[in-house]
């Protein structure tokens, strides 16, 4: 038998025995939980009483690509999150205030970039090693907390884009979306990047939120093809010198019959430059033998998009158990952008066994599509145009103690790049890509 058929069999057998152990896991782990360390000693109570919260998380995750892509293997990489929260009220007498902040230690190797090379990167976590400050902001409420302003260094992943049942997810884009992370410089500000800008929220019924904000657009400060890790590799580079990022989104809470369900609408703006995805400053095509190899700059950068989270059924013996539905779907300009349409949705399962009324169950469908401005420079060099990729991810989360999760996950990637060219043979694309691994969650 081939090496990597014997490879594929133990990680398949690997990752069906990971699924098997998180759904039986003990009962007794289906709890609230203050964390792996308790109220140490009773410091998080005495802490608390002067309004300071501190809390912190290890996220592991062991994947493997099993076949296709540029290579089969595995790598392990994790972040430690960090963050603390100051009551301005409790502290100071300040009603209504909070100070935050958040840092990050991220360790070993990524999957996505030496084994994948994909558009749907594999770990939500991925980053360049590094320990770096990754939020500090201040937030003030008014009027009862049906208005807020929060300024200072911010991650928008946080607040803007989100789908609550996507996030059950490994996969980088069922969080932060695929056309931010591919069109924007640096991928945004979001997970593991940030920038300094002003969030307002207001809540002008119980129902409706709007979200509206202006941030830096550009975390790292360098060109759009530049590392903005590498440029800001301690998250204190506070960059104030390119573009603004103005992003808006209202957000509805209704009832499907008796369950809930949450409606997103939103957009977002840039105001920097971006290099063309076909022609130099010239006009020529980048393809061309006489060309300057400078991207044309087409001024201004835009999209908008939808999200939907909606439950379709609830049980009526176990009140925990329910089955939900969420999708979003985004658009964006040819010109200036590599990926021009990107969706993911799919649906997730509350509670899906007797006595497992923490774990979670999904599968995710993600799509995202080359755009014709890139796919005609393939054409120019006289390469297979590329198209779009797509992604299908199944995924359990079990809480098998109040204080750790573990996530077996199974993906499988079509197209990967849309059909990028394998290094090793420019005269095929790379082959689909099947990854299996897991994720380990520990809360301090």
């Amino acid at each position: 038998m081939k090496k990597s058929s014997r490879f594929w069999m133990r990680g398949s057998l690997s990752a069906v025995s990971l699924l098997i152990a998180a759904a039986i896991a003990p009962a007794y782990a289906q709890q609230a939980s203050n964390g792996a360390l308790g109220d140490m000693a009773g410091i998080r109570t005495a802490l608390g009483k002067y309004g300071i919260s501190f809390n912190a998380t290890d996220s592991e995750n062991l994947l493997g690509n099993l076949s296709g892509g540029v290579k089969t293997g595995a790598t392990v990489q994790g972040v430690l999150t960090l963050g603390v929260d100051v009551d301005t009220g409790k502290a100071f007498g300040l009603q209504g205030g909070t100070f935050h902040v958040t840092a990050l230690q991220i360790h070993g190797r990524a999957l996505t970039p030496s084994y994948l090379d994909n558009l749907n990167a594999a770990n939500g976590n991925e980053g360049e090693n590094a320990t770096r400050l990754w939020e500090l902001w201040y937030d003030q409420q008014f009027l009862d907390n049906k208005f807020d302003i929060k300024i200072g260094q911010q991650s928008i992943d946080n607040e803007f884009m989100g789908s609550t049942y996507s996030g059950l997810f490994v996969n980088t884009m069922a969080g932060w979306p695929l056309i931010p992370s591919d069109d924007l410089y640096g991928g945004g500000p979001a997970y593991p990047l940030s920038s300094p800008g002003l969030r307002l929220r207001a809540e002008p019924n119980a129902n409706t939120t709007i979200l509206a904000g202006v941030f830096d657009d550009n975390p790292g400060g360098g060109s759009f093809f530049s590392d903005a890790q590498q440029r800001d590799a301690g998250g204190t580079r506070f960059n104030l010198n390119t573009g603004a990022l103005w992003i808006a989104e209202i957000q509805v809470q209704t009832k499907l019959g008796s369950m809930a369900g949450t409606y997103k609408f939103g957009g977002w703006y840039d105001s920097a430059g971006f290099p063309d995805q076909r022609f130099d400053s010239d006009g020529i095509s980048l393809a061309d033998i006489s060309s300057n190899g400078n991207p044309k700059t087409v001024h201004g950068n835009y999209s908008l998009y939808g999200v939907v989270d909606q439950t379709v059924w609830q049980s009526a013996s176990d009140s925990a158990r329910n089955l939900n539905v969420f999708a979003r779907i985004m658009g964006a300009p040819d010109h200036q952008n590599l990926v021009s349409f990107s969706f993911n949705g799919g649906v997730t399962l509350a509670a899906p066994l007797p006595g497992r009324d923490n774990d979670t169950v999904g599968i995710d469908f993600g799509l995202g599509k080359i755009s014709s401005r890139a796919a005609d420079l393939d054409q120019d060099s006289g390469v297979k145009r590329r198209g779009t990729e797509e992604l299908v991810e199944l995924t359990y989360q079990a809480q098998l103690t109040p204080w750790l999760i573990l996530q077996p996950d199974l993906q499988y990637v079509f197209t990967p790049g849309g059909g990028l060219p394998d290094p090793a043979d420019s005269t095929h694309s790379l082959r689909n890509e099947f990854v299996a691994g897991a994720r380990a969650l520990v809360t301090f």
